[in-house]
């Protein structure tokens, strides 16, 4: 099983080493999201070149069009829900990419799990 993992993944990783998460890495089972690299690139990382540049070198997730991200919020009322746009970006591209979506937030886990794309660690 592929997973996409948010943010609150990583970090929590990079915190404390999940060893469900190393086995989905060295299995090549984890792919990325630019706006996942992107919130990781504007918060402190250790070893950030290092890092970033190992994060682009994991495949990477389809990118859902701005009218597809549209779409979801409306087809599945998503509005007053806890997600915020990237939120709903990883959604879609969850949807779009066929994988899992693994995340620690909370709001945006209850939504997964709604859309049939959450991942159960």
């Amino acid at each position: 099983m592929t997973v996409l993992a948010d943010s609150s993944v990583w970090i929590g990783h990079w915190r404390h080493f999940n060893p469900a998460f190393a086995r989905l890495l060295d299995a090549g089972a984890v792919i990325v999201h630019r706006f996942v690299i992107g919130e990781l690139a504007v918060g402190v990382i250790s070893r950030r070149d290092e890092v970033l540049a190992e994060l682009h070198k994991l495949p990477w997730a389809r990118m859902a069009e701005h009218d597809e991200v549209l779409t979801l919020v409306a087809y599945h009322r998503l509005w007053g829900t806890g997600v915020g746009w990237a939120d709903v970006h990883l959604l879609a591209s969850a949807l779009l990419s066929g994988v899992r979506l693994w995340t620690l937030d909370r709001p945006l886990a209850r939504q997964a799990e709604r859309l049939g794309v959450a991942f159960a660690a």
